[in-house]
C-alpha cells in the first residue's frame, strides 16, 4: 500500500537504512534524527508501524514516526513552537463546514485527544489527531488514520453522529466519544470515570470561555 502525503513518520537510529535515490518513484519517511528513508509502503500493527524498504522491511513504533513525503517534496520541518490549532485550521475549517460541526469543539476536542499530535497512539490503539480506534476508523472509511486531514474528517463525522444520537446533548456526546456509547447507555449518562468526567467538563469549559458566556 503506497502512503499517502503527511503521514507522520520518524525512526530513531537508522539513518543507516538511508537508501540513495533510484530512478522508480518512493516516497521518503522523515526520521526524528532529521534522517529520510526510502519507502514503497506501510503497513500499521497496532502500536508498531512496518515500513516497506528496499530489499525488506523496517518495523518501528509508531510514536517514532514524524512524516512520509513525497521524493520531491521536501518542506522545513515546523518550528517547536508552532500552533498545530492553525496549522490544521484549514483541515478543521473544512470538516466543519462538511458535517455541520462547530470548528471550536473540533478543535477542542483534538487537543483533548492528541494535543494536535498527527501520530500519537494510545495505549487503548487509538490513532491520530482525534485518536480514532480501528473500528471507528474503518466505520468512517478512514484508510490512513494519520493522515490529518482524512482522520479529522472521520472524527468529525463521528462527533456529528454523537451529537445526533444524543439529541445536541453536548456533554453526553463527548462522553461516548471519550468513553463510548455503551458506557454512557449503561450508567444512563456521563460515566463515573474521572477520566471521561475531567474530558467532558475540560472541553466544555474551555467552549463556554471561548463564547464568552
Amino acid at each position: 500500500m503506497k502512503p499517502p502525503p503527511r503521514l507522520a513518520a520518524a525512526l530513531l537510529g537508522v539513518s543507516g537504512l538511508l537508501i540513495s535515490a533510484v530512478s522508480a518513484r518512493a516516497d521518503y519517511a522523515v526520521l526524528r534524527s532529521g534522517a529520510r528513508l526510502h519507502v514503497k509502503g506501510y503497513e500499521v500493527k497496532g502500536d508498531r508501524v512496518v515500513l516497506s524498504v528496499p530489499g525488506g522491511s523496517v518495523e518501528i513504533a509508531a510514536t517514532e514516526l514524524i512524516d512520509v513525503e513525497p521524493e520531491d517534496l521536501f518542506p522545513a520541518p515546523p518550528p517547536a513552537n508552532v500552533d498545530f490549532g492553525v496549522r490544521y485550521a484549514n483541515l478543521i475549517h473544512a470538516a466543519a463546514l462538511k458535517h455541520g460541526v462547530d470548528e471550536k469543539l473540533i478543535a477542542r476536542v483534538i487537543a483533548a485527544e492528541s494535543n494536535f499530535d498527527a501520530k500519537a497512539v494510545s495505549p487503548k490503539r487509538a490513532l491520530g489527531l482525534m485518536q480514532l480506534l480501528p473500528a471507528t476508523a474503518a466505520r468512517y472509511a478512514v484508510k490512513n488514520v494519520f493522515d490529518p486531514a482524512q482522520n479529522i474528517d472521520g472524527g468529525t463525522h463521528y462527533l456529528k453522529d454523537l451529537l445526533a444520537k444524543y439529541r445536541g446533548n453536548l456533554p453526553l456526546a463527548l462522553a461516548a466519544y471519550n468513553a463510548g456509547p455503551d458506557m454512557v447507555e449503561r450508567y444512563g449518562g456521563i460515566p463515573p470515570f474521572p477520566e471521561t468526567q475531567n474530558y467532558v467538563r475540560q472541553i466544555t469549559s474551555k467552549l463556554s470561555i471561548e463564547a464568552g458566556n
